[in-house]
């Protein structure tokens, strides 16, 4: 399980899960939990281009990603809207991302690989990529943190006091288009959606201050990670699987516990 060649995995989880977890926090208090499920549908259809073209898929991806992102926020401006772009937006990305997959040979273990991701098959460069991308996404979000969390809960106090929340808005959809990037390789982009919304939702029922939320989001996040992982090498069982088994488990626990505490 902790042998050399598995290195890179343990690495590649461990960055995703930290990055998820800080981020997640604040899809769970925006709201935007249908949005981090659209892009990473985005950068599937990405790297199934990629993969068609003969290109890097990491590349692929975080093009598409950045493109999904920015069409999103620019056609949904009004937050009541959004959801009416996302929907079909998020279809089409999917379907176009099968399509241009069968087109290529080995259809069955790109498409398996690429929505379930592939955490055992991490090669250097690729970690490096994702890294650099984590790495980018939890520095902006460090600087924007004040004003993300204020547009986040209050966003008419927000704007009284001089923040444009749409521009908030439309930097933490570039955010989550590189999280994106750097996780889908590695959770896969049907089940990144658990890792960016469970742990955080479940640490929110459980503190009710936002560093201490996202101390314990990180936690979580790294707990069903490395849990996963290890379950994955066990069995030989797709990490994915995994990942959605022990998100839903913890936001459960945490459910029936603010629930009882609330008693």
């Amino acid at each position: 399980m902790f042998d050399a060649y598995l290195a890179n995995t343990w690495i590649a989880g461990t960055v995703v899960a930290l990055s998820a977890g800080i981020i997640g926090i604040f899809v769970v208090l925006r709201g935007d939990s249908f949005l981090a499920h659209a892009i990473p549908h985005g950068s599937f259809a990405g790297a199934a281009a990629a993969i068609y073209l003969g290109v890097s898929s990491v590349v692929g991806m975080g093009l598409a990603a950045l493109a999904a992102a920015v069409g999103i926020s620019l056609l949904g401006r009004k937050r009541q809207r959004r959801d009416t772009v996302i929907a079909p937006t998020l279809v089409f990305l999917l379907a176009g991302g099968a399509f241009l997959l069968s087109l290529g040979g080995n259809y069955t273990n790109q498409v398996y690989a690429l929505l379930f991701g592939q955490v055992l098959a991490v090669a250097d460069s690729d970690l490096v990529l994702m890294t650099a991308l984590a790495i980018f996404g939890i520095i902006v979000v460090a600087i924007i943190a004040r004003p993300l969390l204020l547009s986040s809960v209050m966003p008419e106090l927000a704007e009284a006091r001089g923040i444009h929340n749409g521009v908030i808005e439309f930097v933490f959809t570039l955010v989550i288009a590189a999280v994106t990037t750097a996780s889908v390789p590695v959770v896969g982009a049907m089940l990144l959606f658990s890792l960016l919304v469970a742990p955080p939702a479940a640490a929110c029922l459980l503190c009710s201050r936002p560093v201490r939320a996202g101390i314990l989001s990180c936690v979580f996040s790294l707990l069903c990670m490395w849990l996963s992982i290890a379950l994955s090498v066990v069995t030989d069982m797709p990490v994915g699987f995994f990942v959605a088994l022990t998100c839903a488990c913890i936001y459960a626990i945490a459910k029936i516990t603010s629930i009882v505490r609330a008693r």
